[in-house]
């Protein structure tokens, strides 16, 4: 009888620990996680080919957004065999502010837009379900979404954001230098750290699961295309600091640091591939290439610059692999595009050049990815899906429909519309050889 009673306990405890078990989330062991340099899910490598969806928090909150467009453009990404999105998570107000995404996340320092917060519940949530990891950008070095600038304004070191074109009077280099500023402002510093914080420590209002435990999250990306322009020990040392603060909060997700890479002129940004991402909290190299933006692409003249366009592309792109390889961490190139034929902004102008475009570069991508080099994954900018511009080739304005150019931009210039068949022919094809990689 003793014996029995001893098995009987035994035979409870088993039972016991299994219903623990079965009690734990199921998606403990599917976080995207590291490994040398390749992205790997449940011990298998993991692949993608993306695509930048930035606005969808905005489409996705119940009062001021558009769930069902949302759910249509991620059912449309899902066919295309999509399973990566880089998106905003945070965007600074306020709202009477021109050339940013609105109505904006943070309205005031420490004050935010609940509805917008369901707006990126409502994405995540709708992502999980169609089996998509999303890169969740936390902050902006261009004002398109408020960045840096605002930041600044909110701390009081400046009296005004001194934007760059279009507007009147605007200029590149005095911007820039303007919000490298933001790197040595320890007020607007710790604003956006309170800002990361109460994302990243969020829980989903749909879900009910700690954004810290959603593996839909593959990473937390400090900021947009961040420079240190004349300010690089600051920059750098921001980078390693705010990505520790990261991991300390959440230690499930990777980080990474959102920059372009050597960009034209490195030397000039204040940027360095090896040094912005050798900090031990920065699992991941990013790279953006930008041909015509950087001067080396002309639509106009298609026939004497796109071959010389490529060649820089691809030598590029081998500069970053190699510092990736040196780094040994995983990259990816998170942003690329090209206007349409002859840089027509008409949503019905011809895409022949854009689409050879977007095959070399996810050949390039492929290629580099199938002997297991440091490339696992390309997001092409950006998805525009149904939404159209006003009027193409101006800038957008609030209550304009979103589309994949920012608002800061000719709306028009890169976006993939629901109706481009022929570039979601070439996006379709390349997103299933990428997904069949193993």
């Amino acid at each position: 009888m003793v014996k029995y009673f001893l098995q009987l306990i035994i035979l409870l405890v088993f039972i016991s620990s299994c219903s623990t078990e079965k009690k734990q989330p199921e998606h403990t062991n599917q976080f995207v996680k590291v490994s040398n340099t390749g992205f790997y899910v449940n011990g298998k490598p993991y692949y993608f080919l993306g695509a930048n969806f930035w606005y969808g928090i905005n489409l996705g909150s119940e009062k001021g957004g558009q769930r069902a467009r949302l759910i249509r453009e991620l059912d449309r990404l899902q066919d295309l065999g999509i399973t990566n999105l880089r998106i905003v998570g945070l965007s600074e107000g306020p709202n009477d502010k021109p050339y940013r995404m609105l109505p904006a996340v943070q309205t005031a320092p420490g004050e935010f837009d609940e509805d917008l917060l369901n707006g990126l519940d409502f994405l995540l949530s709708e992502m999980a379900k169609r089996k998509m990891y999303a890169v969740v950008c936390l902050g902006n070095f261009w004002p398109w979404s408020g960045g840096w600038g605002q930041y600044m304004l909110w701390s009081k070191s400046v009296d005004s954001i001194p934007y760059p074109p279009p507007h009147p009077g605007g200029d590149w280099d005095r911007y820039q230098k303007f919000s490298a500023k933001f790197y040595s402002d320890s007020a607007a510093v710790q604003m956006y750290y309170n800002a990361v914080k109460k994302i990243v420590t969020r829980k989903n209002s749909i879900t009910k699961v700690n954004y810290k435990d959603d593996p839909t999250i593959m990473s937390w990306q400090l900021c947009n295309e961040p420079r240190g322009m004349n300010n690089q020990k600051k920059y750098n040392k921001w980078i390693d600091s705010s990505a520790a603060l990261i991991k300390q909060w959440d230690p499930n997700h990777l980080v990474s640091a959102g920059t372009e890479g050597y960009t034209s002129g490195p030397e000039y940004a204040g940027v360095d591939v090896k040094e912005n991402n050798n900090g031990p909290d920065i699992d991941y190299v990013t790279c953006h290439v930008w041909v015509e933006n950087w001067g080396w692409y002309d639509p106009k003249r298609n026939d004497k610059t796109y071959d010389s366009a490529v060649h820089k592309m691809e030598h590029y792109l081998k500069l970053h692999v190699d510092a990736a390889r040196k780094l040994a961490k995983p990259l990816v190139i998170e942003e690329f595009g090209l206007a349409r034929n002859d840089g027509n902004f008409s949503p019905s102008a011809l895409t022949t050049v854009k689409d050879n475009y977007y095959a070399k570069v996810f050949q390039e991508a492929y290629n580099y990815a199938s002997l297991s080099s440091p490339i696992a994954g390309v997001n092409f900018w950006a998805w525009s899906g149904e939404g159209r511009p006003k009027v193409p080739g101006t800038i957008w304005k609030k209550g304009d429909p979103f589309t994949g150019d920012p608002p800061h931009e000719l709306q028009g210039w890169y976006s993939v519309y629901d109706t481009d068949t022929s570039t979601q022919l070439v996006i379709k094809r390349y997103a299933n050889m990428m997904n069949s990689l193993d």
